[in-house]
């Protein structure tokens, strides 16, 4: 199994402090955390789009090119691209470039996006939301596949022959699709034979084996061998589980929260954090072998192929976050793939 860390470069009020850093600061401490990734054997590294105050990550290819020059072998993904707000044209150039870069490391995680700061943003109408990502993935398709390109659609000017360079170093750039809670997403990308990436941050996991086997049914029954999944979630490591959960509490529940003022969820207490924390919920939060246990159970119901994890659900201390990704790379992430190995 592959394993990796995403985040939306979050930069909020730390606790205790109540002092925010300078975006340059956060980017400098990103670019820490990518770097340590690399060396602690993790798999992938990946940046969220978002268009708020509170993140500093409205430009992931930018981040993940800076990153590719402090990394040598951890894959370079997006978690996730807005395509619906953005032009598919230019995420292939941005990302064939990122590739060109790394080595051949990028990755494309293409979504609709939880927020919708960026549809106004761009003038895009929030009425056709579901039409207008469907129409630019279909593109976005093509333009992996094809150097040169013949294209019409309802919500992006025709393409009439035209070449679209650079080209990547990988024949085909990896198009990942993130879905969130519906099953009509798990069986478009199923149908388009693409790899699914599965956002759990809520509930139960068990609630979403449904979208799993949709996704494999909609390849199989389109003539594609099954593509792999991966799982996303939210979660922090340190050395012991109160740490753990001492440390990302105040975190999440001020992310959370602020998310909750807006679309009408009450606060988080730290009782439904710590049960969402619990072998069964969705957050995986505590030692490096309750962390190792929880993702082995998720695989028993999925049988995923990539794990992600979100560390900085809001803002946790620096040092804190470079301690839970040594232990993801050097605890975790061995006896994951020891274990996989042997079982499968």
């Amino acid at each position: 199994m592959e394993l990796g860390i995403y985040t939306f470069v979050e930069n909020t009020p730390l606790e205790g402090s109540g002092k925010t850093l300078t975006p340059q600061q956060r980017m400098r401490n990103l670019m820490e955390e990518a770097e340590l990734a690399d060396q602690a054997g993790l798999d992938v590294f990946a940046i969220g789009e978002h268009h708020r105050q509170e993140y500093v990550s409205s430009a992931p290819p930018v981040i993940l090119a800076a990153a590719a020059e402090r990394t040598k072998n951890i894959r370079l993904s997006s978690a996730v691209t807005v395509l619906g707000s953005d032009d598919p044209v230019r995420v292939f150039q941005q990302f064939a470039t990122l590739d060109l870069l790394s080595g051949g490391r990028a990755e494309i995680m293409a979504g609709r996006g939880s927020f919708i700061e960026s549809f106004p943003l761009f003038g895009y109408e929030l009425q056709d939301y579901d039409e207008i990502f469907a129409e630019k993935l279909e593109l976005l398709i093509q333009l992996r596949e094809s150097e040169r390109i013949t294209w019409s659609g309802r919500h992006r000017p025709s393409i009439d022959n035209r070449g679209v360079y650079p080209r990547p170093v990988q024949e085909q750039l990896p198009i990942w699709v993130a879905v969130g809670g519906t099953p009509q997403s798990a069986v478009r990308t199923g149908a388009l034979g693409l790899p699914m990436a599965i956002a759990i941050i809520g509930g139960q996991p068990a609630q979403f084996a449904g979208f799993a086997q949709l996704h494999r049914e909609a390849a199989q029954n389109a003539g594609h061998e099954v593509p792999a999944i991966s799982i996303n979630s939210h979660g922090f490591i340190a050395d012991d589980s109160h740490q753990a959960r001492d440390d990302a509490f105040p975190a999440f529940k001020d992310t959370m929260d602020r998310i909750g003022r807006e679309r009408g969820w009450s606060p988080m207490s730290r009782d439904q954090f710590d049960a969402s924390c619990t072998r069964y919920g969705a957050n995986l939060v505590g030692s490096p072998q309750e962390v190792i246990d929880k993702i082995l159970y998720q695989h028993e119901i999925f049988g995923h192929q990539r794990f992600l994890l979100q560390m900085t659900v809001g803002s946790i201390p620096h040092k804190k976050v470079l301690r839970s990704i040594e232990l993801f790379g050097n605890e975790v992430a061995p006896a994951i793939r020891k274990e996989i190995t042997v079982t499968s």
